[in-house]
């Protein structure tokens, strides 16, 4: 029955995964999981699929089996409708609410989107602790008893003490034939990373805009904790001027004013100095702008910032313009000009949320 249930079970979920996979692009366009997030899990509203289970009448509802009636009678058929009801123009509610984990969520969008796992380099100064069974010895708890090696240990001693009955082969073990598994722990350096997010939120970036920011760092952060057993996120927001914020304040801030991306480059290339250098972690900062710079100079700025700092500290700088009615979107241009064929660099333009998915791939489809 246990391993009945269990293939139920498998089924199910190979089902909603199915489900999950068909609709994930609409999931990610419209941000609907990132409300439903949980510590460790997300809930999501899948449809179509209906759980059977019993419904129990009203007793006195009548029905096959109630009533009065003979042996042989025949069951008479469901009386007609009238047809006066109107026809419905809405399809039936069967949603169904799941709990399913953020790994296997992160494994959905690599199957869907073909993303290769990431090239990981350096170690950080994260120990992790495990317990590995490297021997046998006689005492431990029940728990660890090895099976095997008991019963050999205690067939052996009824061999040489002759109370070995090959007709009757019955093996007792006593205390002194228990074996049980032994353990050690073993420490080892994680290897680790840090998502350094950048936003700009000048007077051009407005609510939608950020909204879209917001839905993709949702997606990469799924994607790069699955990667990495320990991942840092910090978040620097800029207009003229950078400071780094929390979460929270990343995402709701309303600000105003002129946009000078260096300033945020500049606090960016500062916190991996001080707190992550290259050679133990894994970096990932992001930028996301409407592509709208102070000036020329200040472009020219961010140019040699990139090129001598950010982008030899990183595993890959990732920008992404996001249109706005506002914005001249020229420092994406700009970019492509002066990195033309560097790979450490990779650019994406995010027009609307539709274009969110094509994003992620571009960002993350490399595996570094």
């Amino acid at each position: 029955m246990s391993l009945k249930i269990d293939q139920d079970h498998s089924r199910f979920r190979h089902i909603v995964r199915g489900k999950i996979r068909q609709n994930l692009r609409k999931y990610i366009s419209k941000g609907e999981l990132i409300g439903r997030q949980g510590q460790e899990t997300v809930s999501i509203p899948i449809p179509q699929i209906d759980i059977p289970r019993f419904r129990f009448a009203d007793k006195q509802q009548g029905g096959v089996g109630q009533g009065e009636g003979k042996p042989g009678d025949a069951l008479s058929s469901p009386s007609p409708g009238d047809g006066k009801g109107k026809a419905g123009g809405d399809p039936g509610e069967h949603v169904l609410e799941v709990d399913v984990t953020l790994e296997e969520l992160a494994d959905i969008l690599g199957e869907e989107l073909e993303l290769p796992n990431i090239e990981v380099r350096g170690k950080s100064s994260i120990i992790d602790q495990k317990d590995r069974y490297v021997g046998i010895r006689r005492v431990g708890p029940d728990s660890l008893r090895h099976f095997r090696r008991t019963f050999r240990s205690a067939l052996r001693r009824q061999i040489a003490l002759g109370t070995y009955d090959r007709d009757r082969p019955v093996i007792i073990p006593t205390r002194e034939d228990m074996r049980y598994r032994s353990w050690k722990t073993e420490e080892e350096p994680v290897t680790n990373a840090v998502i350094l997010y950048m936003m700009d939120v000048s007077g051009s970036m407005g609510d939608e805009q950020k909204e879209i920011v917001r839905i993709e760092s949702f997606w990469i952060d799924t994607w790069l904790k699955r990667q990495y057993k320990g991942i840092e996120t910090r978040f620097i927001i800029h207009d003229a001027v950078a400071r780094e914020v929390d979460r929270d304040t990343f995402f709701r801030t309303r600000e105003s004013g002129g946009t000078m991306i260096s300033s945020a480059y500049k606090l960016a290339a500062q916190i991996i100095e001080h707190d992550y250098p290259s050679t133990e972690w894994n970096i990932y900062p992001f930028h996301f702008s409407d592509g709208d710079n102070w000036s020329v100079d200040d472009t020219l700025l961010c140019v040699e910032l990139l090129r001598d700092q950010l982008l030899p500290a990183s595993n890959v700088f990732s920008y992404g313009q996001v249109e706005s009615p506002y914005g001249s979107g020229q420092f994406i241009k700009d970019l492509k000009e002066h990195f033309k064929g560097h790979d450490g660099l990779i650019t994406s333009e995010i027009r609307d949320r539709d274009s969110i998915v094509g994003s992620i791939r571009d960002f993350l489809g490399k595996g570094r």
